[in-house]
């Protein structure tokens, strides 16, 4: 009976690996299957990625595209919905936030309109969208936007 403990593959179905360089008796001697002579009979051969036996690789005959942009902000988003794990009248800081864990990152905070708000709060926060103020607006909150000071543009002031 076959069960988990006794299972190999079927008959015939595995060789074993030819053993290759091993003397004229044992098969694959001498150059052991690699033909003559040249780089690809070496050992420790490798041709660079994208080598393409000297043609132009494809990578450099295609046109590089797009940039990166060095100005970019990056924020740690918070939708309006989690800002209801706070008590009604509640001051929000980005501070807040880490402790509760709803931002995991040390980026400027930003809210957006996501989900309904349903307790009165004062939203500290470096950005916010409009429907995430007008939210907040509507259920009696306050919004306070903080300065976006960056390490860069401190370093460049100083």
């Amino acid at each position: 009976m076959a069960d988990l403990s006794n299972l190999r593959p079927a008959r015939g179905a595995t060789k074993k690996p030819m053993r290759v360089g091993r003397g004229i008796g044992a098969r694959k001697s001498k150059t052991a299957g690699r033909g003559d002579k040249g780089q690809l009979s070496r050992t420790g051969r490798r041709r660079r990625p994208g080598f393409e036996g000297g043609q132009m690789p494809l990578h450099r005959r295609l046109p590089k595209r797009g940039f990166t942009n060095i100005f970019r902000q990056e924020y740690a988003i918070v939708n309006v919905e989690a800002l209801n794990a706070f008590a009604a009248g509640e001051r929000v800081t980005p501070e807040a936030l880490r402790a509760r864990g709803l931002v995991h990152r040390p980026l400027p905070v930003k809210v957006l309109g996501d989900g309904e708000l349903k307790t009165r709060l004062a939203v500290s926060a470096h950005a916010f969208s409009a429907s995430a103020k007008q939210k907040i607006e509507k259920a009696g909150g306050s919004v306070e936007q903080l300065s976006l000071a960056t390490p860069k543009a401190e370093a460049a002031g100083a």
